[in-house]
């Protein structure tokens, strides 16, 4: 009797080892578990599987159902966060998308700034010089004006008559000719047509006029041009100065007729007319 107590004690003690070790283990897990509330994917932390059988979780003769049923949630955790860490990946993706579409839309931005700031520079450029030449223009026209009745010796033609003749020759035909040919298309300027008849008193006036008309009569019928830009004047026997002004004048023998071209400033002023302007454009005449 004594003998099966000693073997039993021992037997006791060996069975009751377990259960004490799962009791202090399942004691202190709920202290390490508070501690860990929150995980990558949202869930609680997986609690150690319960005792089972007589082995508890250490079963040397554990079947494949047990061994699934204990993998079953590490492998879903798994699962999980490979779940999770696809989605992060994308996440990040998109986002290194938006900000690299973000970047370029910005640096689009910048440089049509940068374009605009640069048309608009140099359309002030062409204001600036556009604006020189207007005042330019204005100086010259103002210039002009002022100037506009002073008019300069351009050409100048005689033109002889044999005595008591007023008909113009071939010879002074040609030279009048010659003279009217520069006069085409021109604005500013007038012919002076002075007569000079020898003889005396009115007489000479008379036929000094009647050969200074001749001249203006061809000129107005042969070359068209404007009675209003001829100036007619009988001199008579009028003396006739020379260029030196020291020189005594002189009178004149015979019949002549001084045909003179003056000129004032709009001639100039119309060839230096900005290149590009119309014909309506142009200075009056």
């Amino acid at each position: 009797m004594n003998s099966r107590i000693l073997i039993a004690l021992p037997l006791a003690a060996v069975l009751a080892f377990p259960a004490f070790a799962q009791t202090t283990s399942s004691q202190s897990q709920p202290s390490t578990q508070s501690t860990d509330t929150a995980n990558a994917t949202g869930k609680a932390p997986l609690q150690a599987p319960s005792r089972e059988g007589f082995w508890g979780r250490i079963n040397p003769f554990a079947r494949k159902n047990y061994v699934k049923r204990q993998t079953e949630p590490i492998r879903d955790r798994v699962n999980e966060l490979d779940e999770l860490t696809s989605a992060n990946s994308k996440a990040i993706k998109d986002t290194d998308s938006r900000a690299q579409a973000g970047i370029k839309l910005a640096s689009d931005k910048a440089n049509e700034a940068d374009q605009h700031a640069i048309d608009a520079g140099n359309k002030a450029t062409m204001a600036q010089q556009s604006a020189q030449q207007v005042t330019t223009r204005v100086q010259t026209v103002e210039q002009v004006v002022g100037n506009i009745d002073q008019y300069k010796a351009s050409n100048q033609t005689e033109i002889r008559f044999r005595p008591g003749q007023t008909a113009l020759s071939k010879n002074a035909k040609d030279a009048l000719d010659e003279m009217a040919s520069t006069v085409k298309g021109q604005h500013g300027y007038i012919i002076e047509v002075q007569g000079f008849s020898s003889g005396k008193g009115q007489t000479a006036i008379s036929n000094s006029q009647k050969m200074a008309e001749s001249v203006v009569r061809y000129l107005v019928l042969n070359h068209e041009i404007p009675v209003y830009r001829i100036y007619l004047v009988g001199m008579g026997n009028a003396p006739v100065g020379t260029a030196d002004e020291t020189a005594k004048t002189k009178r004149i023998s015979g019949g002549r007729v001084e045909i003179s071209l003056l000129k004032n400033d709009l001639e100039q002023l119309s060839s230096n007319q900005t290149p590009g302007r119309t014909d309506q454009q142009q200075q009056p005449k």
